[in-house]
């Protein structure tokens, strides 16, 4: 399995190695080699200790009933126009003279 890994260079010729995804996992060295290192020792520990599983959710976010509710709807462009005719004016009032 391959990781991403996310290299930063700091002052004083430090290195922070940063596992892409895991915030919580970065390992810090005076090259980036010793920083790779120290960050693949990390991540094998880490991957020792615990595992990845996928968590399916049983039902979409409750907004999601209202997606596309418009989609068939004849009447939905002129409500849109009148919108933005109705934004137009009002900002139209608050523009300076």
């Amino acid at each position: 399995m391959q990781y991403q890994i996310f290299i930063q260079t700091q002052s004083n010729q430090r290195f922070i190695a940063s596992v892409v995804g895991m915030s919580n996992l970065s390992a810090e060295g005076t090259t980036e080699a010793e920083a790779l290192e120290k960050v693949k020792t990390a991540l094998e520990a880490t991957l020792a200790t615990g595992k990845f599983v996928n968590l399916e959710m049983a039902e979409s976010p409750p907004q999601m009933k209202w997606a596309g509710i418009f989609a068939n709807d004849p009447t939905f462009d002129d409500f849109l126009d009148k919108l933005t005719q109705i934004r137009q004016e009002a900002n139209a009032l608050d523009e300076p003279v």
